[in-house]
């Protein structure tokens, strides 16, 4: 089996068992297949989740892609690649929770070639994005990325954090979209550059996933909350909407390659709302979120710390 092969096997295998794994916890919404062709060459298959008892909408999309010449996106980052043929494969997540103190999640993890695979990377990453914040949760997000990314390289997780935290990052609003995870793109630069390491990595990632985030849901869940709480969720997903359409690469490799625009927009939340000038009470805990939307050692950081604003 060829690499390509390879990893397109993982990447299904991936989203099979993840949207199980959503199924049975949500216990109520049921994943509907949606499957597409590009017409430059390859296609897809989105996993949609909507209505569900715990996610307001999830998607999970697995996606094959090639054409006869890379993306300009991608030709100005790699000089050697423009004007040659490309393969691009990924698994993409997003989860919208239908609760405001669950916080929405995003991963991918994805395989890139030019030409006759003499150019090649993999990429990806995971991170989180609440609406209300809670250091519990924080670190325990932080550790599980980082308890995976030690057991193959101790050099990863600082790297790959920092990298997180600079890449989603709100530039016209000065704050981060979330509290961050790991991010990574050619990993074949920082890396060994050894694809076989770099493979096994990917598939670990893909594992590590649903542990680094289902106990976060599960503790969130079942907590009260009202229309105040609501309205606030709301008003944090219209920044997450900010952030994809302006600044997403994924997104953008989606337009250019004519990916189907269903499946690039599934990250989407159903519902969003813009505020004008929206200011949270002071000391409220819609305004303490401020605290969690910056750069911060969460992988070290001790609860028993008080947050400085």
């Amino acid at each position: 089996m060829n690499r390509r092969d390879r990893v397109v096997k993982l990447l299904k295998a991936g989203q099979t068992k993840i949207i199980t794994d959503l199924e049975d916890l949500d216990s109520k919404g049921k994943f509907q297949e949606y499957s597409w062709q590009r017409p430059g060459g390859g296609g897809g298959t989105a996993q949609v989740m909507e209505g569900g008892k715990v996610f307001e909408r999830a998607g999970v999309n697995v996606s094959a892609v090639h054409g006869v010449q890379v993306p300009p996106s991608l030709a100005q980052k790699h000089p050697g690649a423009a004007d040659k043929p490309f393969f691009a494969t990924g698994i993409s997540m997003v989860l919208h929770p239908c609760n405001p103190y669950v916080p929405a999640f995003h991963a991918n993890y994805r395989y890139f070639e030019v030409g006759a695979s003499d150019i090649w990377w993999f990429g990806g990453g995971a991170d989180m994005t609440p609406s209300y914040g809670f250091a519990e949760d924080a670190v325990y997000f932080h550790k599980t990325l980082k308890d995976f990314c030690d057991r193959h390289n101790l050099s990863y997780y600082p790297k790959f954090k920092v990298n997180c935290d600079d890449y989603f990052f709100i530039k016209h609003r000065q704050e981060m979209r979330g509290i961050g995870g790991i991010f990574f793109d050619q990993l074949q630069d920082v890396g060994t550059g050894d694809w076989e390491a770099n493979f096994k990595f990917i598939r670990d990632g893909i594992d590590t996933i649903l542990p680094s985030y289902l106990p976060i849901v599960k503790r969130r869940q079942d907590m009260a909350y009202g229309e105040r709480e609501r309205q606030w969720q709301l008003y944090r997903r219209g920044r997450y909407v900010e952030f994809n359409l302006v600044y997403d690469r994924g997104t953008t490799f989606g337009l250019q390659t004519s990916g189907n625009i269903e499946a690039i927009l599934m990250s989407m939340p159903p519902l969003a709302r813009w505020e004008f000038n929206a200011q949270p009470e002071l000391n409220s805990p819609e305004a303490k979120l401020a605290e969690y939307l910056k750069p911060r050692n969460w992988a070290e950081f001790e609860l028993e710390e008080k947050l400085a604003g």
